[in-house]
């Protein structure tokens, strides 16, 4: 059985009639990286919100680190590490003094770890710089680093890579993976922009219009997202039952207007053109289909993916 570091049982959130996120069942299990996907206005956001205690539910359950109800959210969210939306400081202090401040509040004695996330996060050469002249990226990078005192067995992270240039992507990227694999910490990460979740995430959760439309496991959309070869002819049913004897390991899809959908191909487009002429059978028509998660987000959406 799955341990689940967060689960979410008809999770609603309604601003009046507004229903800002509608009966969600989330599953992030114990040790991922889990990579929520959604438009501006999903729901991403008020997700993370509800899980960190920064607002309440208008309807169903929120499981943490095993934990529930009040007390035991409480308990479990002293294990967690959130960046909800652009972090905010005081702008007078310090990188540095902002650290510190935030280790008294979470009870993490001394100095030693503030350093410590400063040096983890690349932000320890502006330790002495007000936070209010930190450009954006910068601050997010501060707000990392302060969501990861405390040796939290759960990190949240909305829109994390916002103001950070390609090398600071790589960067971040690349200690996610880090604290993931080395420290063990279980990571849910929203974004919008879906090509960098696809360098780290696990599992995704795709979020439409407050509703979670589908959970769906990193190897599972690699398939689903793979290049396909698409085959206009005239007989297709004559080539499609030649064409299951011939390759019985491909799979393939019949599409209208004639075509044919080879899914994730194990040959060259010249093998199957081959077939199709040793067949005397006229190809009208050939071409590789490039699907993105971005294509595969759009189609959910819109209803049309086979799931």
């Amino acid at each position: 059985m799955n341990e689940y570091v967060i689960e979410t049982k008809g999770l609603t959130k309604s601003y009046g009639s507004f229903p800002a996120l509608d009966h969600v069942d989330l599953h992030v299990r114990k040790g991922c990286i889990y990579g929520l996907v959604g438009d501006n206005g999903a729901g991403k956001s008020t997700l993370l919100k509800l899980l960190a205690g920064q607002c309440f539910a208008t309807e169903g359950d929120i499981f943490l680190l095993g934990q529930q109800g009040e007390k035991g959210l409480l308990q479990a969210r002293k294990h967690t590490g959130c960046m909800i939306e652009r972090p905010a400081f005081f702008p007078n202090m310090t990188v540095e003094q902002t650290l510190n401040y935030y280790c008294i509040q979470k009870g993490v004695p001394g100095t030693k770890k503030a350093e410590e996330m400063m040096q983890l996060t690349g932000i320890a050469e502006k330790k002495r710089c007000r936070c209010q002249t930190l450009s954006l990226g910068q601050r997010q990078r501060l707000g990392l680093a302060a969501a990861l005192l405390g040796e939290p067995r759960l990190l949240m992270l909305d829109e994390p890579i916002n103001g950070l240039d390609p090398s600071g992507i790589l960067e971040f990227r690349s200690l996610l993976r880090r604290l993931n694999a080395e420290r063990n910490i279980t990571i849910l990460l929203s974004s919008h922009i879906l090509s960098e979740l696809q360098q780290v995430a696990d599992i995704y959760g795709f979020l439409s219009s407050g509703s979670l439309i589908e959970e769906i496991t990193a190897k599972r959309l690699a398939e689903k997202c793979s290049d396909c070869i698409e085959i206009t002819l005239p007989d297709i049913e004559k080539y499609a039952a030649v064409f299951e004897k011939t390759f019985p390991d491909d799979s393939y899809k019949i599409l209208p207007e004639n075509k044919i959908r080879i899914m994730n191909p194990k040959h060259t487009a010249q093998t199957y053109s081959k077939l199709a002429l040793d067949q005397q059978i006229y190809i009208t028509g050939m071409q590789t289909v490039k699907s993105s998660l971005e294509d595969y987000y759009m189609k959910l959406k819109e209803g049309g993916m086979d799931r």
